[in-house]
């Protein structure tokens, strides 16, 4: 098995990260780079190993990213400290591109999906948040209110307008996940949006949207007309 200290030292990756930048490395080798060492007991090395990781269930980081310290430190050669790192690594990679998105000002359910795609997409998880609006729908803040099981997450009206009420805000988007990928609504998303809708005509807070996040694709309940029928 192939060692990364046998290669031509160019073309090793951490000699090529510094003479040619990040962007000319594969993805197994930008994984290798975080991982240090390969695996001691087999020879196995760290490129060999990062390749390893990318192959799991054909997955590669779509994979990694939805995966759980736990189950990342049974695989041989990784071990706990080498699972939190690749993880934390790649929640970074989610954050940057939160932080980077020039979404400002929400005035579509497209500018909802540009805002939280990435950090949504690959959740294995349930995770229902707001989007805080001011009376011109500039955006003042994300909020997470509720982690829930693979397939839904219970939210209940006092914690959906808690936060909204505390920071002045005039107007909320709704927003949740589909771990499977298919951002088709359920009948309870849509009673629940629905509920949501009322609760926030009461307490003068309006319920722009509610939109659905799966892989690589978005729906919108406003657009479908669903939770708001008179």
């Amino acid at each position: 098995m192939e060692r990364i200290k046998d290669l031509p030292q160019e073309e090793r990756p951490r000699e090529r990260f510094l003479n040619k930048g990040p962007s000319s490395l594969s993805t197994a080798e930008l994984l290798a780079i975080m991982l240090r060492t390969g695996n001691a007991s087999t020879g196995e090395s760290a490129l060999n190993l990062a390749n390893r990781l990318l192959g799991l269930n054909e997955g590669g980081l779509r994979y990694l990213a939805s995966s759980k310290v736990e189950e990342l430190s049974q695989i041989k050669g990784i071990g706990q400290a080498k699972a939190i790192q690749v993880l934390a690594a790649l929640e970074l990679g989610k954050r940057l591109a939160v932080a980077q998105s020039d979404v400002k000002v929400i005035g579509s359910p497209r500018d909802v999906s540009n805002l939280l795609m990435e950090q949504m997409r690959f959740l294995d998880r349930e995770f229902f948040q707001i989007v805080l609006l001011n009376t011109k729908n500039h955006v003042l803040g994300v909020e997470l209110i509720a982690i829930g099981s693979l397939n839904s997450a219970i939210v209940h009206p006092r914690e959906i307008f808690k936060v909204p009420i505390q920071r002045s805000a005039a107007a909320i988007v709704l927003v949740h996940n589909h771990p499977s990928g298919d951002p088709a609504p359920s009948p309870e998303d849509i009673n629940v949006t629905k509920r949501l809708v009322e609760v926030g005509e009461v307490v003068g807070i309006q319920v722009l949207d509610h939109v659905i996040i799966g892989d690589n694709q978005y729906v919108s309940l406003r657009e479908l007309g669903a939770g708001w029928e008179k």
